[in-house]
């Protein structure tokens, strides 16, 4: 999906884990490792964003590590509360701010999203490591701690 705004987007990832092993993509666009993510559209809230992009990019089925509460008031509705905030640079005028969060994949059977990825695999906590994989310090911070909380 493209920017909705100039300056600053929303997006939400999560860094999916299965058998101590956390799910990455290699992005066309960013010729780069990534965690499974995208931008929240404007008529989604993060949660309803989060479980569309997993759909869309590796069709898992999911559970998202953490609680929510189970707030019964008429015109509210609790969300998952990311366990990582942060705003990253785009480009040199284009900002995101990611709401990260935490999944255990109930199998390990994803499917490859051909029109985004070069590339989708499980990497353990030692292929997070290794050079050729050339992976982002923070994207192998997240993925290290997704690993320690599931």
């Amino acid at each position: 999906m493209p920017h909705i705004h100039d300056l600053i987007d929303f997006t939400v990832d999560v860094f999916i884990v299965h058998n101590k092993k956390v799910l990455l993509i290699f992005h066309k666009k960013h010729n780069m490792w990534l965690q499974i993510g995208g931008h929240i559209e404007l008529n989604e809230d993060p949660e309803q964003a989060l479980f569309r992009e997993v759909k869309e990019e590796c069709g898992l089925e999911i559970e998202i590590v953490g609680s929510k509460p189970n707030l019964q008031v008429k015109g509210t509705k609790s969300l998952y509360a990311p366990v990582f905030l942060n705003i990253h640079d785009i480009n040199e005028i284009h900002k995101h701010i990611g709401l990260y969060y935490i999944a255990k994949a109930k199998s390990d059977k994803f499917v490859l999203n051909n029109s985004e990825h070069k590339d989708i695999r499980w990497f353990s906590r030692e292929d997070l490591d290794k050079p050729e994989f050339n992976l982002n310090e923070a994207v192998k911070l997240y993925a290290k701690e997704a690993m320690n909380r599931t």
